[in-house]
């Protein structure tokens, strides 16, 4: 997200204006394009509530928008602890309307434990988004005011934001919303539909025909990554842990769904594959699964990381009987080429219905910390989405 200060052109650069910049979550190159968005909903009081302090007025061609406060603690446990007060100015960009957002990154940022991003604080979190175009800044012509959209802002220059009524993002992570999909659903967009499609296809290159277990398939990755495998002509083994879960994967696509609650559950691989095992495993917890994936999958198989929590002892030699490959994978290391084919992608797979956005559940933008420790329980479906109504 696109949050930048600095003095107005002609005046002096204060002690203050130094203040301002030191105290800012990120700055664009010149060829950024940021797009400053308006999010819906009712102001509201503490925590939330826009800062009352002046700022620095904005330069031609910039605008200037209000961040409500948003309550984070970049490390510990996840309580309100240290408020976020921001002044966006933006060099060129729309006002988006970014209005539910969510996404488990934030967990691990906050508790500083992210090996990707470590903001500057005070911070607003957030990287999805979704909701209208207020304006649009100079050498902006991707999307108009009044337009919905959403916002895939992971990996772009001063990135974060969104958790708030209004945002300044890139314009590069800014795209049409299919007037089908909700705000909730656009909000559920970026950070899991991005992962899964570089996954599968950047990293993975399944192909159809293939067999692929997707770990984890209920999830926010997961979900969308059953649906884009299917749609390619994989053959799809997604795992659940409960029956809703299941459910969830079978509509999504999935010819076959495993309980991972379940001792021994993989053991039904040699059936399904008749044998061959699987050709590609996307992994969402490797420390705990990684030594089985191995043994479950085909000649030149091939194991794409998606997430981790820990350690694990492993067999090396496994790799070397199945001639495997493993990789992980990781959006902020996506060249901007392969940044703009997946969110192409993307985009292409939300018109045509491919894409299905799923919602677990809502909360409220003030209870952004009980969020945080509701998605890391069991269970969850889908992607948790903050909502400023």
């Amino acid at each position: 997200m696109q949050q930048r200060r600095g003095p107005p052109s002609g005046e002096a650069d204060t002690r203050a204006d130094r203040r301002h910049r030191r105290r800012r979550t990120g700055d664009s190159d010149d060829e950024g394009r940021p797009v400053a968005a308006r999010l819906p909903g009712r102001r509201r009081g503490r925590p939330g509530q826009a800062a009352s302090r002046p700022g620095p007025r904005p330069k031609q061609g910039e605008i200037h928008v209000r961040n409500p406060g948003v309550a984070v603690r970049l490390r510990g446990r996840p309580d309100l602890h240290r408020t976020a007060h921001s002044r966006a100015r933006p060099r060129a960009g729309p006002r988006a309307d970014a209005r539910r957002r969510r996404q488990s990154p934030d967990t691990y940022i906050r508790s500083g434990t992210y090996a990707f991003y470590t903001p500057q604080l005070p911070c607003t979190p957030g990287f999805d988004g979704a909701g209208i175009v207020d304006e649009v800044g100079t050498g902006v012509d991707t999307v108009k005011p009044g337009e919905r959209v959403f916002v895939a802002a992971l990996g772009t220059p001063g990135c974060s934001g969104t958790y708030a009524e209004l945002a300044v993002v890139d314009a590069r992570a800014v795209h049409p919303l299919p007037a089908a999909l909700s705000f909730g659903q656009g909000a559920a967009v970026g950070v899991p539909c991005l992962t899964a499609w570089r996954a599968l296809f950047q990293k993975a290159r399944l192909k159809a025909g293939e067999t692929v277990l997707i770990h984890g398939a209920s999830g926010g990755v997961g979900i969308h990554a059953t649906q884009l495998a299917h749609d390619a002509g994989a053959i799809v083994i997604g795992t659940a842990g409960s029956g809703a879960g299941a459910d969830l994967v079978r509509a999504a696509g999935a010819q076959h769904v495993l309980d991972h609650s379940t001792p021994g559950y993989l053991d039904e691989l040699a059936r399904i594959t008749d044998g061959h095992g699987v050709s590609v495993i996307i992994e969402m917890q490797a420390d705990i699964n990684l030594e089985q994936d191995l043994k479950a999958l085909a000649i030149y198989g091939r194991v794409v990381i998606v997430g981790s929590r820990g350690s694990l002892d492993f067999t090396p030699r496994l790799t070397m009987l199945k001639e495997a490959t493993i990789q992980g994978t990781a959006i902020w290391y996506a060249t901007a080429q392969e940044a703009a084919d997946a969110l192409t992608a993307v985009a292409a797979g939300l018109d045509n219905g491919v894409i299905r956005p799923v919602v677990g559940d809502e909360m409220p933008l003030r209870e952004a910390a009980a969020a945080h420790r509701k998605i890391l329980e069991p269970g969850t479906r889908g992607k948790l989405i903050l909502t400023t109504d």
